[in-house]
């Protein structure tokens, strides 16, 4: 741990709340992906029908940041396969703080690296969309990452603050790049001509992603880790015993 997260982490277990009710609180808004993507994807979806007389480049631009929020998800996970190893503070034996304890299944966090936050990536980037689209709202949603999805996973020790700073840069970088117009039009144009042409099944799809975006497809990795558990269990019972 660097001076930096240590300077922060001290002064946020110092200050931090006494109240069962307000570190119950806090818990439950890291918990709850009602309080991470929602507010944001909610203000995409309102973009995309307001109209107006940017009303196809507004279009684009929703596409835009919802294709940098998935790809800031992406390059969070490699990164934090490929990056060395760094242990969550909240299970780190030389991070002398206390934290109040998350709700967050232990087994599955204990496996992650702290570095980067994929939280901060995949909500700034969609935050940094909407605010290249919508100045002041966007300005909000960024404060309102900052807030409700990087402090609060601080707070609670479960990441540094290096964790959550790292990963909000690298989040607005890929929205910065993904929706230049050098770029952009190269995706965003045959999905566009896509949706006008099979609008049902599209706005369908539209809606079934933007779910598992605010859950961070957190059902779909949990089916895929038990159908892997599953399969080898198979192959070790199949295997011959030595």
């Amino acid at each position: 741990m660097n001076s930096f997260d240590g300077a922060i982490q001290e002064f946020l277990t110092t200050h931090a709340f006494t109240s069962d009710v307000a570190n119950h609180a806090i818990r439950t808004i890291a918990d709850f992906s009602l309080f991470k993507g929602l507010f944001p994807v909610a203000i995409l979806w309102w973009v995309w029908f307001r109209g107006g007389r940017r009303g196809l480049w507004e279009k684009e631009m929703v596409i835009a940041t919802f294709v940098s929020g998935l790809s800031a998800l992406a390059v969070g996970r490699l990164l934090a396969h490929f990056l060395p190893f760094r242990e969550r503070p909240i299970y780190d034996p030389t991070v002398p703080f206390h934290f109040p304890l998350s709700g967050t299944s232990e087994s599955i966090l204990r496996t992650w690296s702290s570095f980067p936050s994929d939280h901060a990536m995949l909500w700034m980037a969609v935050s940094t969309g909407i605010f290249l689209v919508w100045r002041w709202v966007g300005a909000l949603a960024m404060a309102y990452t900052a807030i409700f999805v990087c402090l609060v996973r601080v707070y609670l020790g479960l990441h540094f603050p290096t964790d959550v700073i790292g990963g909000a840069v690298i989040g607005m970088l890929i929205t910065l790049v993904m929706t230049r117009d050098a770029v952009r039009p190269l995706y965003t144009t045959p999905i566009l001509r896509v949706m006008m042409r099979f609008p049902a099944p599209c706005y369908t799809l539209a809606f079934l992603f933007c779910f598992e975006l605010v859950t961070q497809f957190d059902e779909i990795r949990m089916i895929g880790q038990s159908m892997h558990k599953v399969l080898e269990a198979g192959r070790e019972q199949a295997s011959p015993s030595l």
